[in-house]
């Protein structure tokens, strides 16, 4: 079935995205911030006891930085350079979280010179950095979840522990003079179970317990990200994952409600962005060959690194002229065997299409340019161009 614009964008966004693509030559991003201030109001909304901080990787742009620090969003940063940018900005560090559980010494050490207090862990290693380079700060300990299998891009393998390890380092935080102000999680990126957000939050609440006993009293639940943008497959609205996660909370903590942090991402920036590349060539591999190719101007390694194992399927759009639907392997520029974004998912275009012809993706604001590679077989890295 092809791709229905008005399934995505109403009319009015859709056509200043258009014009505004209308005006550059492909490949790009056009990222709609009126979008983006809807998705953070309705996360506001349905989540009025929380405080937002977004993920500033999905999405760097000054533009999107600004339009959020102007609603009242905090940060969670991933890096000295996302603090930098964040901080020139005009955002102060009470709105800041160095939220990367993999860190050196001394970019702890610059994040509590320039006033941030609030930090992520996971590791002994990493609470004797901060306790030696951050005296006193404020640290989350992650934990390890399930949920790797219906979230499209999981996250806790490489990040989190074990809940029982999160009990010995927030013990050993304390010892060292650190103020233990609570546990994190992350259910993975794109998460379509909302059941995940059950389990983790249970084990919080054991740990929670635990913890009171050894005279260690947390007050804060940083849930991360996970709420998904709309892709091929439709999710549940945000209000569904709220009256949810919700309950979830009241179940496990009555009227003992602690603080909670979100760190939304693809869910606020994904939905404003649209890349429009141009088919370059258009070919068969045998004369006899069923599955034809279309290569495009932009691919893997070009801002669409997120398709690798077709993980998110992002939706595509293509002017027809009236003729038919049919199938390709959808595949990127560079001379690298890697660069096929859809071969065994076939996602309908015209049947006639040729080069020149534009292909719009979808809900591409999030983790395309913050993911392009700076140089790969020369090409540049994608530009953006923002409308209201």
């Amino acid at each position: 079935m092809r791709i229905n614009v008005l399934d995505y964008y109403d009319a009015a966004d859709w056509e200043r995205i258009r014009a505004e693509a209308d005006r550059h030559e492909s490949p790009f991003l056009v990222v709609n911030l009126n979008i983006i201030q809807a998705k953070y109001e309705e996360l506001r909304k349905y989540f009025q006891f929380a405080k937002i901080y977004y993920a500033v990787k999905a999405n760097p742009a000054p533009e999107v930085i600004t339009l959020l620090r102007d609603l009242g969003s905090c940060f969670d940063i991933a890096s000295i350079y996302e603090l930098d940018r964040v901080l020139s900005l005009g955002v102060s560090p009470d709105r800041i979280s160095y939220g990367n559980t993999i860190k050196k010494a001394r970019d702890v050490r610059y994040f509590y010179e320039r006033g941030v207090r609030l930090f992520a862990t996971d590791s002994e290693a990493d609470v004797r950095n901060i306790a030696r380079e951050a005296p006193g700060s404020r640290i989350f300990c992650r934990i390890l979840t399930e949920g790797s299998e219906t979230a499209d891009w999981p996250l806790s393998r490489k990040f989190g522990c074990h809940p029982d390890m999160a009990i010995d380092l927030v013990l050993l935080a304390r010892e060292l003079g650190l103020e233990p102000c609570g546990i994190s999680f992350h259910v993975g990126s794109q998460q379509r179970d909302i059941g995940a957000w059950d389990s983790a939050i249970a084990k919080v609440r054991y740990i929670f317990d635990y913890l009171k006993g050894e005279g260690v009293k947390l007050s804060l639940i940083n849930m991360g990200g996970g709420f998904p943008a709309s892709y091929i497959s439709k999710t549940n609205p945000m209000e569904v994952y709220s009256e949810e996660i919700c309950r979830y909370l009241e179940e496990d903590f009555g009227d003992d409600f602690p603080e909670i942090i979100l760190e939304p991402g693809r869910s606020l920036v994904g939905e404003a962005g649209v890349l429009v590349s141009e088919v370059v060539l258009v070919s068969q591999k045998s004369s006899m060959g069923v599955d034809k190719w279309v290569y495009l101007d932009t691919g893997k390694f070009n801002g669409l690194v997120e398709t690798w194992d077709e993980s998110i399927r992002y939706p595509l759009y293509c002017e027809s002229r009236g003729e038919m639907s049919e199938d390709f392997i959808i595949a990127g520029p560079t001379c690298d065997s890697q660069d096929i974004m859809y071969e065994f998912f076939r996602n309908p275009l015209p049947a006639y299409i040729k080069a020149g012809d534009r292909i719009y993706w979808f809900s591409t604001g999030a983790y395309t340019t913050s993911y392009c590679s700076v140089e790969f077989n020369g090409f540049p890295p994608l530009k953006t161009y923002f409308v209201k």
